[in-house]
């Protein structure tokens, strides 16, 4: 279902941004004080605006508080995206995304109203991470502060054993909610019991990155 977005600032992270929730069938408004960059995001949004966005009444006037969310992404700052978003969470927008430079502006940000925190370089960073500390791990998506999910080969001690044999919870307090099997190609939410796992799975599991890393060296 096509949901509507407002993108405040058009950096490179938010022409991205805002062109790929476009790309991916969206309404996006894309706002920006530099004409040049509104410009350039023309052909990849709904609407473009030349605007300050720290003009409460000009922000206002969008009806911003009807999309299901709007993602701040403005420069070096921090008064403005600061300024920009509390006028959002006065207004009553419903879920506000901010970038932060730091950990100080992510907490005065979460003050002032903002539902979620976007750091770029951190989170890349952690991600990057852990694909050279875990390279058996072909994806990693974070869930919590303990709990995370991860797409992974089977470790060799697991390939020709059902997961009742296996009894991962007990042993390794991991889960496996998922299998996609290459061959043939299936997907399996939840896989039962008497499941035996094959070299060609990928297994997505639920657990602590500790315990995953523990899995690691059963390879």
């Amino acid at each position: 279902m096509k949901k509507r977005f407002a993108i405040i600032g058009l950096g490179n992270f938010g022409f991205h941004v805002a062109k790929t929730l476009f790309e991916d069938g969206n309404e996006v408004i894309a706002i920006d004080l530099d004409r040049h960059r509104v410009q350039r995001i023309e052909p990849f949004c709904t609407e473009a605006i030349v605007m300050d966005a720290t003009d409460k009444d000009r922000l206002k006037a969008l009806g911003l508080d009807v999309m299901d969310c709007v993602i701040i992404s403005t420069g070096t700052r921090i008064s403005v995206s600061i300024l920009i978003c509390l006028h959002l969470q006065e207004m009553g927008v419903k879920k506000i995304m901010a970038k932060a430079l730091d950990e100080d502006h992510a907490k005065i940000l979460k003050k002032v109203g903002a539902s979620d925190i976007i750091q770029p370089e951190k989170d890349m960073a952690v991600r990057v991470s852990r694909v050279l500390s875990m390279p058996n791990v072909l994806d990693f998506i974070s869930l919590a502060e303990d709990y995370n999910l991860f797409q992974v080969d089977p470790p060799r001690a697991f390939i020709g054993k059902s997961l009742r044999e296996l009894d991962l919870r007990a042993k390794y307090n991991i889960y496996i909610i998922a299998v996609k099997e290459m061959v043939p190609e299936n997907f399996i939410v939840v896989p039962p019991a008497d499941f035996v796992i094959k070299d060609s799975d990928l297994l997505i599991m639920l657990g602590k990155s500790e315990d995953i890393r523990h899995v690691k060296t059963l390879q």
